[in-house]
């Protein structure tokens, strides 16, 4: 006969929780207030993409991969399209790099302005998340202006982009690059410094370098972690060899280097970076074709390949298996938000139950690129 341990009690969050980010079901061991154990429950939203990826033309399942990270569409249309790009083996126009850069760093922005202003959310400050939103608001029109979306894009196609800018995008992204850094003062003054705030985050679920590597976490959550690690700079594609940028990296400035605070700063100055990028791209732009010749009934070279890009979220990674015919043989699909979630229960014993809330929230995960 089981013996029931009665000062603890398990609570079910999710999964139709808002503040699990998605369909997550986390099973909490709590003692009152405090957490003694939580245990992630994943899967609600599979759809089998990796088999359905078996039974597509490599082209056919571009759309498919919107679908993994929707807040990062355009990132996620991308690392699956170097993939097969470097399989094939084909050489991409420096116009379409141009253009891959500046939809990467876009909606880069876009997904941080979610994540900035959904954690405040959790943590009861809504007026934040209003804010970001507004802002998204002009990336999607300028998103809608290229490709007539404004969440799922099937933009970044094999061999370049769908097609090219319409008249007039260059000078609404510019306006976009003179009207956005003030906004970043704005939120910093609003929330980032926000003496509330800062208690509820600083101190709070520290990562230390060991664990986000022993864990996996990559991305935003690593690099507040102290790492200054980047695949951008590190294993450079497209042109961002060219660019100039920093790799922001957690100081603890508020509590101790990789703690919840932390890692929502890291979003906060990634959004800086990525508006310079922008800037810098458009400053290089020339003319040319924004698609590579690519036959319309596409036969990969048999061969396998392992391709990883520096989404908003961490390392989105596409291991490929072609054998030589239109579609592939597998299609194994690492998620950033997968590894950043199994370190949760590492960082929840001992936590109150509001805590754990602040600590789904700070490290931004997803769930349709976790169960796919």
């Amino acid at each position: 006969m089981a013996v029931v341990d009665e000062r603890f009690m398990d609570l079910n969050m999710g999964p139709q929780h808002p503040s699990t980010h998605g369909v997550l079901r986390l099973l909490i061991k709590t003692d009152g207030e405090v957490v003694s154990r939580v245990t992630p429950y994943i899967g609600y939203l599979h759809r089998a993409l990796e088999k359905i990826a078996e039974r597509l033309t490599y082209p056919q399942f571009t759309p498919f991969t919107d679908r993994l990270d929707y807040l990062a569409s355009m990132n996620c249309n991308l690392a699956y399209a170097l993939t097969v790009e470097k399989l094939l083996n084909i050489e991409i126009p420096r116009r379409a790099q141009i253009l891959r850069v500046i939809m990467a760093e876009l909606n880069r922005i876009s997904s941080h302005l979610i994540a900035f202003g959904s954690l405040s959310s959790d943590m009861g400050a809504f007026t934040p998340f209003l804010f970001g939103i507004r802002e998204r608001e002009f990336i999607n029109d300028l998103f809608e202006m290229v490709c007539g979306a404004r969440l799922t894009y099937n933009y970044i196609r094999i061999g370049g982009v769908a097609q090219d800018i319409p008249d007039g995008f260059i000078d609404k992204t510019k306006e976009f690059l003179d009207y956005f850094p003030p906004k970043i003062k704005e939120y910093n003054d609003l929330l980032s410094y926000n003496a509330i705030f800062i208690k509820r985050l600083a101190n709070i679920a520290v990562i230390s370098p060991e664990d986000a590597l022993d864990y996996g976490v990559t991305g935003p959550n690593l690099r507040a972690s102290g790492i200054k690690w980047d695949l951008r700079r590190e294993e450079p594609y497209l042109m961002y060899n060219e660019l100039d940028f920093d790799i922001p990296v957690g100081r603890g400035e508020m509590g101790r280097v990789g703690d919840a605070w932390d890692r929502y700063m890291m979003r906060i100055y990634e959004m800086e970076q990525s508006a310079k990028i922008v800037r810098q791209c458009i400053d290089m732009f020339q003319q040319g074709d924004h698609i590579a010749k690519v036959p319309k009934v596409l036969k990969v070279p048999a061969g396998e390949v392992y391709v990883r890009a520096e989404n908003p979220r961490g390392e989105l990674g596409f291991y490929l298996i072609s054998d030589g015919s239109t579609k592939p043989y597998r299609l194994k699909i690492r998620a950033p938000s997968f590894a950043n979630l199994s370190i949760v229960p590492k960082l929840s014993g001992g936590v109150m139950i509001a805590d754990l809330v602040a600590i789904i929230g700070s490290l931004d995960i997803i769930l349709p690129e976790i169960d796919r």
